[in-house]
């Protein structure tokens, strides 16, 4: 089925992808190429390159147009100097000499030549003198300047295919995340007095009724209050399985509503949502560099001026010590050594390798903060993680209530259900979900939250306590409960001072908690399990699942604790998390993972990968996307540098050809792009 979004006027099918137009990536140039692997974002470098909506998107022709065009100055010149090279070799023309055949290769060589000597000087304008754009410009003005006018060319037009390639290569590696940064709706249809609105979404206020045709996207995170409504969440989850939501649920910006009109209770701000805040991650991603990344920028501003000098002494210095020095010859030797030297292969690879890998992982439900942590997490020995949200589905279900025989069993659990109301946490849930609506006549004094152990509250003047059964050993309260004998979550309840019993809660494993074990064991990761749930429950649990060492009956500071001890062991660590109580531990690992989907805010913003599905199994594909991204950067570096390690020495001693420095320069370039490339497509 096709549906419409008005707010973008763009239409989605059942897998959420749009069909009514064809979106097209900005054309960058040279420069915003560079800007974008930079930081991340686009950069206005001062040329009209079509007509740009509002939404961020050229939307001037398609697809295959743009990309025609991009090539066209490039076919311009290859057309007029194969027409050149006949001339002077196969069908000699009688006129195709002196100024006429100069003039010929200058309009030959301007198309693909002009933008990079703009560049070279608006470079040099800037205080950039030693840039690549200066490199090519000297090399081929100088092919020129002795006569070589085909190779000159040569060299400036296969220069600019490369660029052509690198520009579309950073395009499709950006799409990923593009699509991505399209998902939030700029206006949202409200409800006021029974009559439809339509408003800006960032002036949406708490409270507010969306109302959400089929095919439109919702704006801000909220309730549904509809009785149901299946919604496509591939913008923040990369699952394509419609998700059908009930009354009550909780659904968040971004989601595609699929059949029936629904309505939403907004319960967030805009700035606030999910979706905000993963977009704010992945614009801000790029920002943090890996360090082969900084080295690799570090070395071409010291690598570029030596080459420079190098060049200027090959063609010198040689008239010293050289009986027939010929000038044409030595100057010929320092162009084709200047072309080869040429840095392009790494400083745009690498950079493209890693923003590569942070689309792969996007496109996959994974969002990674910077480029850093794929470097990170590729060298992760540990992984330790959560029980409840994490591995398991955090979804509770009471399963038995002990109340002693001298308590009123409802009352006691209506008192219990009221002080639970006052929480968030999915075992406050179950009990809700078990007793049902709460009791307004009980009224709730004192409400404290005391962290790692449970609540506690004032009822009709007597305290009241429910959590685990530190709680109880905290405040004295005695009890003859062999809790170890109990595999179930126990809740247990204090009234007055004394044990008035306890509830049994049972939660259920996820789906592919067992899949992630796995995996990440086959990939030589070690597996902990550290949870505030009770000893016997998180044994139980990692000995179902395989997990090599598990503590339970923790508070966050002995998470805490447990991770500064591996780490100490010199083991790299990540945490993976959905808890507040987990942001520390998060925050003190090498690696922080949250899961996105039901994890807390501040979990989120502390982590420096987040799973939007939270699904465990994607940890394990996270660290062998980060440890295929470091192979295919390490490959690009290493075959930069031999060949051009080669073709160096062979160029300085007169033996390579402009040719062979065409194939050293803009060949390698073409292979580290392609190599780059190579993760979008990966399977992982």
């Amino acid at each position: 089925m096709i549906n419409k979004d008005p707010n973008h006027k763009h239409t989605y099918d059942a897998q959420g992808k749009m069909t009514c137009c064809t979106l097209e990536e900005k054309i960058y140039t040279k420069a915003g190429a560079k800007e974008l692997l930079k930081d991340g974002h686009t950069h206005d470098d001062g040329h009209d390159h079509g007509h740009d909506d509002k939404d961020g998107y050229d939307h001037s022709g398609t697809e295959s147009s743009s990309t025609f065009k991009m090539f066209l100055p490039a076919i311009i010149s290859l057309a007029l100097l194969l027409t050149a090279i006949a001339f002077d070799n196969w069908i000699p023309q009688a006129w195709f000499t002196g100024w006429v055949r100069i003039v010929w290769y200058v309009a030959v060589y301007l198309p693909v030549g002009f933008p990079v000597l703009k560049e070279a000087v608006e470079s040099i304008g800037k205080g950039e003198i030693f840039s690549e754009f200066l490199l090519m410009s000297i090399a081929t003005i100088g092919a020129f300047a002795i006569g070589e006018y085909p190779e000159g060319v040569a060299v400036m037009l296969f220069y600019a295919v490369g660029e052509v390639f690198q520009t579309l290569a950073v395009k499709r590696a950006k799409s990923n995340i593009k699509t991505l940064l399209d998902q939030r709706p700029d206006e949202v249809t409200v409800l006021e007095n029974n009559q439809t609105k339509t408003i800006k979404a960032e002036n949406v206020s708490i409270g507010a009724i969306i109302q959400l045709k089929s095919g439109e996207k919702l704006g801000l995170d909220g309730e549904l209050i509809s009785e149901t409504a299946s919604f496509n969440t591939a913008a923040l989850t990369g699952e394509s399985k419609p998700d059908t939501k009930a009354k009550g649920e909780t659904v968040l910006a971004g989601m595609i509503n699929l059949n029936t009109v629904a309505q939403v209770k907004v319960t967030t701000a805009y700035t606030d949502s999910k979706l905000s805040k993963i977009l704010e991650l992945v614009q801000n991603a790029t920002a943090q560099k890996a360090p082969t990344e900084l080295f690799i920028r570090k070395f071409a501003k010291i690598y570029t001026p030596i080459v420079v000098l190098l060049a200027v002494l090959i063609c010198v210095v040689p008239m010293l010590f050289v009986e027939n020095y010929v000038f044409s010859q030595w100057l010929y030797r320092a162009l084709v050594f200047l072309v080869i030297s040429c840095p392009c292969a790494l400083v745009i690879s690498i950079p493209l390798g890693y923003f590569g890998g942070i689309g792969a992982a996007s496109k996959n439900g994974i969002l990674f903060k910077g480029s850093n942590f794929l470097d990170i997490i590729a060298n992760i020995q540990n992984v330790v993680m959560d029980k409840t949200g994490t591995m398991t589905e955090g979804v509770f279900k009471v399963q038995e209530v002990n109340i002693k025989p001298e308590y009123n069993k409802d009352e006691i659990l209506q008192m219990v259900n009221a002080l639970e109301s006052q929480s968030t946490h999915p075992v406050a849930t179950a009990i809700h979900q078990f007793v049902g609506k709460v009791n307004n006549n009980i009224v709730l004094q004192n409400v404290e939250e005391i962290s790692g152990h449970g609540l506690k509250a004032n009822v009709q003047g007597k305290e009241l306590l429910v959590g685990n059964f530190k709680l109880m050993d905290k405040f004295s309260i005695q009890y003859e409960i062999d809790t170890s004998t109990i595999v179930y979550t126990l809740i247990a309840i204090a009234y007055d001072k004394k044990f008035a019993g306890y509830l049994t809660i049972a939660d259920s494993m996820k789906e592919d908690a067992q899949e992630a074990v796995n995996k990440l064991h086959s990939m030589d990761v070690k597996t902990t399990m550290l949870s505030g749930d009770k000893s016997s429950v998180v044994k139980f649990v990692a000995d179902k699942l395989g997990i090599d060492n598990a503590f339970g009956d923790l508070l966050p500071e002995d998470k805490v604790n447990k991770v500064k001890e591996l780490k100490t062991k010199n083991e790299t660590v990540a945490f993976v998390g959905d808890g507040v109580n987990d942001a520390p531990v998060v925050a003190l690992s090498n690696v922080g993972i949250a899961m996105g989907g039901l994890g807390s805010d501040a979990t989120i913003e502390t982590a420096d990968v987040v799973i939007q599905d939270d699904k465990p199994s994607r940890i394990a594909m996270a660290i062998n996307i980060g440890r295929q991204t470091k192979k295919i950067v390490w490959q690009n570096i290493i075959l930069a540098f031999s060949v051009k390690a080669i073709v160096l020495i062979l160029g300085a001693g007169g033996l390579a050809t402009m040719w062979e420095a065409v194939f050293a320069d803009v060949g390698v370039a073409l292979l580290a792009i392609l190599n780059a490339v190579r993760i979008q497509k990966m399977r992982f």
